[in-house]
């Protein structure tokens, strides 16, 4: 099972059970490029009261095949449940590529980073939003393989949508100070980026910038580093001429020695 399916089964008990999904997909990017994606799915007390085999509804093996590590689900204080899945990433390449594998409505999203010197660029992009409603989590393989979209006469009988059966957040957090002009989402008070994801049927572009300079410690590293540098220079200088120095001292020494013991 991939992550689509997992969406869409988990949107199908949810929606059939008369209750929300929550999700949360939170990337960390680190100064130096490399993070962690994490992404959280609850259920409350009133979906597990409804639907008590949810537990063994889902089948990770492929997630956890796929490097993903699992968290749960497990037990809320409230009695619902929380299954969360963390992986970690090298570098913008590999956060894109676990972003993507996610699926709707994390839509093509891109994480990107340049390096120059010290400093670095850091961007983050995706359409976020179901533009066809729950169809939008089903593949086209998985529509061949049952003949329609899964639930769909369900949903439609129960009148569920998205608007009233999903609620999805995607949270960043990027190195570096935020460029104004390039970020639309909300700012939170610790400095994290916020958007929560339209179910309407509309897609958000998300969007984000900064500008990543080098780091207190760098900043006066890079100078004492180069003094350091002249300073080894010159001592290697310095030793060269005194060895060369020394060495033709003992030859002229030795010459006039040589000179003496001629009869």
């Amino acid at each position: 099972m991939n992550l689509r399916r997992l969406a869409l089964l988990l949107t199908g008990l949810f929606a059939l059970a008369g209750c929300q999904l929550d999700v949360v997909a939170e990337v960390v990017v680190d100064p130096d490029g490399t993070g962690t994606i994490t992404v959280t799915a609850e259920a409350d007390a009133e979906l597990v009261s409804e639907v008590p085999t949810l537990t063994d509804e889902l089948v990770l093996d492929d997630i956890a095949a796929a490097g993903w590590a699992i968290d749960g689900p497990t037990p809320t204080a409230d009695g619902g449940l929380l299954l969360t899945l963390t992986h970690d990433f090298e570098g913008k390449d590999e956060a894109t590529n676990l972003l993507r594998s996610l699926g709707p409505p994390f839509n093509d999203p891109v994480i990107g980073r340049g390096q120059d010197g010290d400093s670095a660029t850091n961007t983050a992009r995706a359409n976020l939003g179901l533009p066809d409603g729950f169809a939008t989590f089903a593949d086209d393989d998985l529509v061949s393989a049952v003949g329609d979209i899964p639930f769909a006469s369900r949903f439609e009988a129960a009148g569920a949508n998205p608007e009233n059966s999903v609620n999805a957040t995607l949270i960043l957090t990027m190195p570096g100070e935020l460029v104004d002009g390039e970020t639309n989402a909300e700012v939170l008070d610790d400095g994290r980026l916020r958007w929560t994801i339209p179910m309407d049927g509309t897609i958000l572009e998300a969007s984000a910038r900064s500008e990543q300079a080098p780091s207190a410690g760098g900043v006066w590293a890079r100078p004492v580093a180069a003094v350091a540098l002249i300073v080894l220079i010159a001592w290697v200088a310095f030793m060269t001429l005194f060895i060369g120095y020394v060495t033709v001292a003992r030859w002229r020494r030795a010459r006039r020695y040589r000179r003496r013991a001629l009869p």
